[in-house]
């Protein structure tokens, strides 16, 4: 027989709402959704957890103000992290300090370009290849914005082949940092001369040369004149 509906226990909405945060908590430490992955959509959240959408919703905005999960305008919610030491560390990094932001971007993506040369597999080697398409392709459309996320997608990528874990969430933590620093960089348009090519970062991977790759990768992250 099929129970009442008023004799069912229906938790309070905080209740649901921290029962959500930790299935979703627990699918991101499962590596179900890795660092860098974009979760699933609203809707499909609503069908896979079973709770109402405005349930969904705040445990999502929980994540990111917790600093685990990261809502990027127009492309979806990406996890950023597993812990919640993110939102710590990109509070510093964010605060005006471009040239301190740089040199940590220097000292992450140096060593995993290095690593990356000693560790791609045929895998991240696609990887790659798809990213740096994707970033010329973004640079040949004019957009800033589209350039800027191209751009940070394929450093994420190259860390990504270095795989080391820790690596790959610290530089998880800094993603809006590394974004602003592209941005910043890039102005209000796509001038020719502000163009980098990392087609040699690339290849430097591919080629297995671990010396030739964290030297191309510090090669674009200078500070800025007089830091």
């Amino acid at each position: 027989m099929t129970p009442a509906v008023d004799s069912v226990a229906v938790p309070p909405r905080g209740h649901r709402v921290r029962q959500t945060i930790e299935q979703l908590r627990a699918r991101i430490l499962g590596g179900e959704w890795p660092v860098g992955a974009k979760i699933p959509t609203e809707p499909q959240l609503v069908a896979a957890l079973g709770v109402g959408r405005n349930t969904v919703r705040e445990a999502v905005r929980a994540l990111v103000h917790a600093g685990v999960l990261e809502c990027r305008q127009g492309s979806g919610t990406y996890v950023v992290s597993t812990d919640e030491l993110a939102p710590v560390v990109a509070r510093r990094l964010t605060d005006d300090r471009m040239a301190e932001v740089i040199e940590v971007r220097r000292a992450f993506e140096v060593e995993a370009a290095r690593l990356a040369a000693l560790r791609r597999t045929p895998e991240d080697l696609a990887a790659l290849d798809g990213a740096l398409a994707t970033r010329e392709a973004a640079w040949r459309s004019g957009r800033v914005g589209q350039f800027v996320e191209a751009d940070a997608a394929l450093h994420t990528a190259v860390v990504a082949a270095a795989h080391n874990t820790m690596l790959a969430e610290l530089y998880a933590s800094v993603g809006a940092a590394l974004r602003s620093t592209v941005a910043q960089a890039m102005g209000e348009a796509l001038e020719p001369e502000r163009y980098v090519d990392h087609g040699r970062l690339v290849e430097a991977i591919r080629d297995g040369d671990p010396a030739r790759a964290a030297i191309e990768a510090g090669a674009f992250l200078e500070p800025p004149s007089g830091a």
